[in-house]
């Protein structure tokens, strides 16, 4: 059985044959059970979003995980990009911010 993590990465793969895919799982940093697969960070780079606005690119993406989505994912953070979007940034993704929410608030 494939976890959520592995699923993304396969459905992400065979839908838009990326140059880099990274899929991280990131739950830990939230107020969640240990071992969840609720909070994930997605870098794709694709030739398949050249052209195409960001919010189209997020919607493929999302399209693509619709049934993921719909079931146990919380929250996703999507960093899509055309090769040339990867290697102007120096083939980098910012990190994703602290949880603030639930019990972490301070």
């Amino acid at each position: 059985m494939s976890t959520t993590q592995q699923t993304i990465q396969q459905k992400l793969q065979t839908t838009f044959s990326p140059i880099h895919l990274e899929v991280i799982n990131e739950s830990h940093m939230h107020n969640v059970p240990e071992g969840s697969e609720s909070h994930f960070k997605v870098v794709l780079v694709s030739e398949a979003f050249v052209g195409e606005r960001l919010i189209a690119r997020h919607r493929q993406v999302n399209q693509a995980l619709k049934e993921e989505l719909d079931g146990g994912i919380h929250a996703l953070a999507l960093h899509t990009m055309t090769p040339d979007d990867w290697f102007n940034k120096g083939g980098t993704v910012t990190d994703s911010p602290p949880c603030l929410g639930g019990s972490k608030q301070g």
